[in-house]
């Protein structure tokens, strides 16, 4: 714990070390944002696994995306029930059971013997994965400081992108072997790791303060501000928000701005995952392979993809704070957009060229860009600042859920849309989705850039407009 000492240049202010506060803060959050990486390494292997799990099992393409959907549908049920844990458990306590559950699921998926083994596993992991997407971006916003909160919140995002990208390389050096066991044991190894660090974060301050734990709270506090005024400041903050009834559901039933934030969370997650993105993350072998690419250069071109996928999260860690979440977001769409459109003309003409296939490639890469610097880590960004505190654990779990919810309507549909309707209407669907959700920004998405979650919430309960939240 960083501690406090007299400074007789700052008028007798009792101040933490700057410098260690900072490095304390980030420190954590890096750790806590691990979560981040289980999950994306989660996400990367099953693209992997599916080939050769499928020709081993004779897989027909609705057990293949339920080998996908049942990691989706645990997700749900992780993300929907996660709210109690984080409010009875605490913030920390649900990180380390989400590990266990990682690990738990990725050891009996590497050790399944038939399809439906390899499915009730998957839910297993699911579960932990919708703990995680729910419990890491809360933790990482109650941790940093207002000018660190966009940045940490990205974080968790990053991590996912790095889980993803070391996921794909891992398939990519394992795929000569068939062995998708091996595949899926790179995953369960750091999910036994992770549990154990998890164990040394601190609580959330706000989650001491919501329990009654005051004292507690203020002694984190001081380990992670610059100042014990400021420690102070914010412990104070904390105190007049729990003078509202700790109690979502009775919010959600009574107060009809806190339905207008949980509907406003609840349309992010939707506008975030039928951009589409899973649809690459999980299945881009099979769109390469429509687009003409050998078996060995899906793979290499899937680790690019998620390589670029990691480096274009940079982009909204380093500047979220700086240049604002809608900004970026605009820009984001809008390239999704058009990669899409562009994907699905490929597609149509036929990518029989290596012109063609090349171009295919691109609009992958800038369409994954395009995510990876915006909607992907932003709108748990956004989902994070905008639920009051009284109902936070409710708001998230109702926003993760229906995350992971529009996560499995994608997945365990996608297969079945390109054998249907075929792989350039498929994508024609998904850009008019993108362009759409353009128009839902606009509208809808407040600028949440440098303003207090204290401020957020008192604008949101005196009924200003939605988008105009963070004015």
């Amino acid at each position: 714990m960083t501690r406090i000492s007299e400074n007789s240049a700052g008028g007798g202010l009792p101040r933490t070390d700057n410098d260690k506060a900072r490095k304390y803060v980030l420190v954590i959050c890096l750790l806590a944002a691990l979560s981040g990486l289980l999950t994306g390494l989660d996400i990367g292997i099953i693209s992997g696994v599916l080939g050769p799990f499928g020709s081993e099992f004779h897989a027909s393409t609705i057990q293949l995306e339920w080998v996908v959907g049942g990691m989706l549908a645990g997700d749900a049920v992780g993300a929907t029930f996660g709210g109690f844990f984080t409010q009875y458990l605490g913030r920390k306590a649900t990180l380390i059971l989400a590990a266990a559950l990682f690990f738990i699921g990725a050891s009996g998926c590497a050790m399944s013997g038939s399809t439906s083994a390899m499915i009730a596993f998957r839910v297993v992991v699911g579960v932990g994965l919708g703990l995680c997407d729910l419990t890491g971006p809360l933790y990482l916003s109650e941790i940093a400081t207002t000018s660190q909160r966009g940045a940490m919140g990205s974080l968790y995002q990053l991590l996912k992108t790095v889980g993803i990208f070391l996921a794909f390389v891992s398939n990519s050096f394992l795929a000569f072997t068939g062995s998708w066991r091996a595949m899926l044991m790179v995953e369960a190894l750091p999910a036994l790791i992770f549990m154990i660090i998890f164990i040394f974060l601190p609580r959330s301050p706000r989650w001491l303060m919501i329990n009654g734990r005051s004292e507690e709270a203020l002694e984190t506090l001081f380990s992670l501000r610059e100042t014990e005024a400021e420690a102070r400041q914010e412990l104070a903050a904390m105190e007049e928000q729990l003078k509202v009834r700790q109690d979502g559901w009775h919010l959600l039933k009574n107060n009809r701005n806190f339905r207008r934030s949980v509907g406003l969370g609840m349309l992010l997650m939707v506008m975030q995952q039928f951009a589409g993105i899973n649809i690459i993350m999980y299945y881009a072998p099979k769109i390469l392979a429509a687009a003409g690419f050998s078996d060995q250069a899906q793979m290499w071109c899937t680790a690019l993809i998620g390589l670029l996928n990691m480096l274009m999260t940079l982009v909204a860690v380093r500047y979220a704070d700086r240049w604002g979440r809608k900004p970026i977001l605009y820009a984001g769409y809008a390239s999704m957009a058009g990669a899409m459109m562009c994907m699905a003309i490929i597609l149509g003409i036929g990518p029989s060229t290596a012109g063609l296939q090349l171009a295919a490639l691109a609009m992958i890469l800038i369409f994954v860009g395009g995510f990876a610097m915006s909607a992907g880590p932003l709108m748990w960004v956004i989902c994070s600042e905008i639920q009051p505190l009284a109902g936070r654990n409710l708001g998230l779990s109702i926003s993760t859920g229906t995350n992971a919810l529009s996560n499995l309507l994608v997945g365990t549909t996608f297969l079945s849309m390109m054998e249907g309707l075929g792989s350039a209407a498929t994508f024609w669907i998904f850009a008019v989705f993108n362009i759409l959700a353009i128009i839902l920004l606009y509208f809808f998405v407040p600028e949440t850039k440098d303003v207090p979650l204290e401020t957020i919430e008192k604008r949101l309960m005196s009924g200003v407009r939605l988008r105009n939240l963070g004015r």
